[in-house]
């Protein structure tokens, strides 16, 4: 038998995937594992995609998506986040999001080309890069500056082979932001050394801090060298529905267009139609469930400080991301330790890189009568040791 692709081979199997693997055949196990709102999809947009299954509207979209879609997506975007997008031209419909991060780094990048990725971070964005023979270039990010990227760490980080920076404010696991003011000199020096810039904006409607979410497309200068990727999954409760959206420079998303063609032909029509309603009608919704996570993130802040797991207060997204590093232990062990023996499953930091040593990431879209049997096991298993 021929070998098979090495580099696929290679790839590492998910850290979130494991431990919830695991609780799923664990009988009384409880998972703050697994990234996903506990909310079912608002009913009013739910309906949409029903109805539109019942006009028999299950046919292929064009390739870009529904015209309607794309014009209520660029609406939002200008109207919340201040940058204006032509909706026929820079605006791609996707499966998911995790498809328009794939897409982008195909459609910029060669083999050889360096992929600047911020850690602690979302687990696709290493496999994406090296699945088109580029070469990840990760940054270490500093929990003594909550997370977030500076300046002097991306000009230290940055070669002539450098194609492109990704972003991914509010962040997955820290629930670290960025405000305008910090993305101002990562700006500057993407411009200044011209790199691409994509930014994963999955989180971007879950803010919890006194400064509106920025997009670094919105900057001076940056639109013409920014990727934005954002979905329906977190923010309204879809996941399932597998549906997000990238918005892009013309050429730029005319190549990922082009891949998109090949490798899907169109995302979901049925999940195109609920959208729709859920952009033109969805803010309620999103208002709703933001300010119950507001409250889970207070609780919980409060809780593993006062239990001895620090953490430093996340403002966007809906993860915690306490340390653990006065137990001696690894993150692997720690996480394993507490499933053993407590039956809760929570993530190791190191799944999100190896600067997530020392931390654990713990989700709060579950809902309070979990957390609180969760902190209380935690507790438990902290006073065993």
């Amino acid at each position: 038998m021929k070998s098979y692709n090495e580099v696929a081979v290679g790839l590492k199997p998910s850290g979130i995937r494991k431990f919830f693997d695991i609780v799923s055949e664990m009988p009384d196990a409880i998972s703050l594992g697994v990234g996903e709102p506990d909310f079912e999809t608002p009913w009013h947009i739910a309906e949409e995609g029903i109805y539109s299954l019942e006009k028999g509207k299950t046919f292929y979209t064009s390739n870009s998506g529904l015209k309607e879609l794309r014009q209520e997506l660029a609406k939002m975007y200008s109207r919340k986040y201040h940058v204006d997008y032509d909706p026929l031209h820079e605006c791609l419909v996707t499966v998911g999001g995790s498809e328009g991060i794939d897409l982008a780094l195909r459609a910029l990048c060669n083999p050889g080309d360096e992929v600047i990725i911020p850690e602690p971070c979302y687990v696709s964005y290493k496999p994406c890069a090296e699945l088109i023979g580029a070469t990840p270039v990760t940054i270490d990010l500093q929990e003594k500056n909550n997370f977030k990227l500076t300046e002097e760490e991306l000009r230290a980080a940055i070669t002539d082979k450098t194609k492109i920076l990704i972003l991914a404010f509010p962040n997955n696991p820290t629930g670290a932001i960025m405000t305008k003011e910090e993305l101002e000199p990562i700006a500057k020096v993407c411009i200044e050394k011209d790199i691409y810039v994509l930014t994963d904006e999955i989180y971007a409607a879950l803010n919890y801090g006194k400064n509106e979410h920025c997009c670094i497309a919105s900057l001076p200068g940056m639109k013409e060298r920014t990727i934005v990727i954002n979905g329906f999954s977190k923010a309204y409760a879809m996941t399932g529905w597998r549906l997000g959206y990238a918005f892009a420079p013309a050429e730029i998303c005319g190549l990922m267009t082009k891949i998109h063609q090949f490798a899907i032909m169109c995302a979901p029509t049925t999940s195109q139609y609920a959208a729709v309603e859920a952009v033109k009608n969805g803010d309620a919704d999103i208002e709703r469930m933001r300010v119950s996570y507001n409250e889970r993130r207070r609780y919980l802040v409060k809780k593993l400080n006062e239990i001895g797991m620090p953490a430093f207060e996340p403002e966007g997204a809906f993860y915690i991301f306490p340390s653990i590093q006065r137990f001696g232990m690894t993150s692997e062990e720690f996480a394993t330790r507490l499933l053993k023996q407590e039956k809760l499953a929570v993530v190791p930091g190191t799944a999100f890189g190896d600067s997530g040593e020392g931390f654990l990431r713990i989700s709060y879209a579950y809902s309070m009568d979990r957390l609180k049997d969760a902190m209380g096991r935690i507790e438990h298993f902290i006073s065993t040791l």
